[in-house]
């Protein structure tokens, strides 16, 4: 049985063309590492909301009280993880109750801790359901209401704002709007900008859940690039000259992630400079340069795929610096 038939059996439940994709982009002993997380259950973090909790010490000893050992993530602070068997003690303690803490994949909380927005910057969040983004920007700003969060499904739109209101921080300013439009609405408005685009969200599929793949395509990936690379046009038309830009999503296909990006790169030349990506963990790697044949500009190998763990999932981080105005964006109908 060759390596390949191996991970297509071992990993049957999946789809087919998802497994024979995944042999291609990683190595074998990435998608050996891969494969476990499929199946196991993950650890549970969280941070610590400074916009609730009356401080971290008092949120960890009210954890404490309620036999749930937390471990604090060196490279980021406020940040803690939990065994995957203390996940739904963790979720009915008292601190969770009293929005004190915030339950997030530690992947999900590096976006926020990448772009590092200034607490007098401006901050524009597109596709900001279901806010635990918006949430880690509004605790970071001298102002939350600094921060236009940009929802476009009305259900997902009203969840934000309840959960925004409930974990301290209904100053953030709440739209309910297509993203596509932001750069239309806000032209170079925004000092940064986070974009974690809507995606295949292939690393969040579980075996066993068939509901976390039981839609996924290759067609559904490619609309979904299509869809990122509109959203990140307009959310760079928003960003102001000189500000940032941070790209993100939970999928592994190369069309959603360096293919999108190798798009805005092309078409807008030096007016956008990749930023490198500094992470302080070992479980990464650069972005693809080529794929299906396709080869991708140099600087797309500085964004950063971040490897699935028992601990984290995997993700897509590009830094972008917006060096000068781009064209003008025509508004959508």
């Amino acid at each position: 049985m060759s390596k390949a038939q191996f991970w297509t059996q071992a990993l049957a439940p999946l789809p087919r063309a998802f497994v024979e994709r995944l042999l291609r982009i990683g190595t074998e002993e990435e998608v050996a590492c891969w494969a476990r997380t499929f199946w196991e259950e993950r650890w549970a973090a969280f941070r610590v909301n400074p916009l609730r909790a009356p401080s971290e010490e008092a949120a960890l000893e009210a954890l404490q009280k309620a036999q749930v050992p937390a471990r604090p993530v060196e490279w980021m602070p406020g940040a803690y993880v939990v065994g995957a068997s203390y996940r739904a003690a963790l979720l009915a303690s008292e601190p969770c109750r009293r929005a004190w803490l915030y339950v997030q994949n530690l992947s999900s909380m590096l976006p926020v801790w990448i772009l590092g927005p200034d607490p007098e910057d401006r901050v524009l969040d597109l596709c900001a359901a279901p806010g635990g983004k918006t949430l880690q920007l509004a605790a970071g700003l001298r102002d939350p209401a600094q921060i236009v969060a940009v929802e476009k499904a009305r259900g997902r739109y009203y969840k934000l704002r309840a959960l925004l209101t409930h974990y301290g921080a209904g100053r953030v300013r709440a739209v309910l709007a297509d993203g596509r439009l932001a750069g239309s609405r806000w032209p170079e408005a925004f000092d940064c900008v986070l974009l974690d685009a809507p995606c295949s969200a292939e690393a969040r599929f579980r075996i066993g859940q068939p509901e976390t793949y039981r839609y996924w395509s290759l067609r559904k990936v490619h609309e979904l690039a299509y869809r990122s690379q509109q959203l990140l046009e307009s959310a760079l038309h928003a960003l102001r000259a000189g500000g940032r830009l941070l790209f993100a999503t939970c999928t592994f296909a190369p069309e959603e992630n360096e293919g999108v990006l190798a798009a805005v790169l092309e078409r807008w030349g030096s007016a956008l400079e990749l930023e490198p990506i500094a992470c302080p963990f070992a479980n990464h790697r650069p972005g693809l340069r080529s794929w299906n044949g396709r080869r991708f500009p140099e600087a797309v190998g500085l964004a950063v795929r971040v490897l699935p763990t028992a601990e984290m999932e995997g993700f897509f981080l590009a830094l972008l610096r917006k060096r000068a105005p781009l064209g003008r964006q025509k508004g959508r109908r």
